[in-house]
């Protein structure tokens, strides 16, 4: 009986493709699948690792909201919140499996990886083996599957790929890097294997160095999270206390201008791109400038300082970046000043 229900299924889909959806969900159970009618076949599927970070959940909404719900798959190795879980698909993956990453390609037929699975640079400093593992052997598996299935992959990198020897105001696309931290290293190592595939193998890899992004998400263990942390004590207590210096200079962006900056990146043709890999930024700024912000719109608030060793990550960091080719290749722009900023996160 199973076979011949088996057969029965595989000749149904094979005589109506756009049914795609109903297959799946006589092969997984009802409730894992609803058919979304604004889902397109022309439509990618999109699967985005580590997607219950900062970049994740808003990443998934901006994609659903171009692609259909059904259409864009959120993966982790933690229990959803029920939020995550109640507006679109969401599996268990864990980016160490490459079996258990190739059988979720090939059966939710995926497109698009965006890999967002990675310890950032303080909690990789307290944890450099397991840093190695899935920020350096979890790269490897989403690229050698995006090869194997020709896929199209993003990957972030970030500011924290440059080092103390490398120029920092500005920083330009191309230029020493040699970072200091695990974290730093190891986005290195993946934009280097990324453009390596591409040119070896042609995958299409894309990569954009972020700076600090700042959103409405609790803070999750980057040097930078100085300036989304400060506006959770603030809002709550009316002051904070910093673990840089007030005059530590590092560039910014607005998480409404990563989401764009991703989803504009991917949709450019590849021949007009000139890199594999583009830095992008909105604005530079200093604790002491951010603090200056907030005064505008809260009076009272307050800063204290008091540097740890947080301090000697940012000191290493790029103060300026120059994303100009960004700009001049796919026309990156972005919306987001401190200013616009700061209003977004205190309203």
């Amino acid at each position: 009986m199973l076979c011949h229900r088996a057969v029965r299924l595989i000749t149904s889909f094979r005589r109506h493709p756009v049914r795609t959806s109903w297959l799946a969900r006589q092969y997984h159970g009802k409730n894992e699948w609803e058919f979304d009618p604004t889902d397109s076949k022309d439509s990618p599927r999109i699967l985005i690792t580590g997607s219950c970070g900062q970049l994740g959940p808003v990443m998934a909404q901006y994609l659903r909201s171009k692609y259909g719900a059904g259409n864009v798959i959120m993966s982790d190795i933690i229990k959803p919140s029920k939020e995550i879980a109640r507006y679109g698909p969401y599996i268990f993956a864990d980016v160490l499996d490459f079996k258990g990453l190739q059988k979720i390609v090939v059966m939710h037929r995926i497109d698009w990886i965006i890999h967002f699975s990675a310890l950032l640079s303080a909690v990789g400093e307290q944890n450099v083996p397991l840093a190695v593992r899935v920020n350096i052997e979890g790269a490897h598996n989403v690229i050698e599957l995006a090869k194997q299935y020709k896929l199209k992959l993003f990957l972030p990198s970030t500011i924290g790929a440059f080092g103390p020897e490398s120029p920092r105001n500005p920083t330009p696309n191309v230029t020493i890097q040699r970072p200091k931290t695990i974290y730093g290293v190891s986005k290195v190592h993946a934009e280097l294997m990324g453009e390596y595939y591409h040119y070896r193998f042609g995958l299409d890899f894309r990569c954009l160095r972020f700076p600090g992004v700042i959103s409405g998400d609790p803070p999750g263990g980057g040097t930078t999270d100085y300036a989304v942390a400060i506006f959770f004590d603030i809002l709550q207590n009316k002051k904070f206390e910093c673990y840089l210096r007030p005059d530590t200079r590092l560039p910014m962006m607005h998480i409404e201008d990563c989401k764009r900056a991703i989803w504009e990146f991917m949709i450019t043709p590849e021949d007009a791109l000139k890199r594999r890999v583009y830095n992008v930024t909105a604005m530079s700024f200093t604790p002491e400038e951010l603090m200056t912000a907030i005064k505008k719109l809260i009076p009272s608030a307050d800063i204290t300082y008091r540097p740890d060793s947080r301090q000697l990550i940012a000191d290493s960091w790029p103060q300026v970046f120059d994303d100009s080719e960004a700009r001049n290749d796919w026309g990156w722009k972005h919306q987001y000043d401190i200013d616009k900023l700061v209003q977004a996160m205190v309203t």
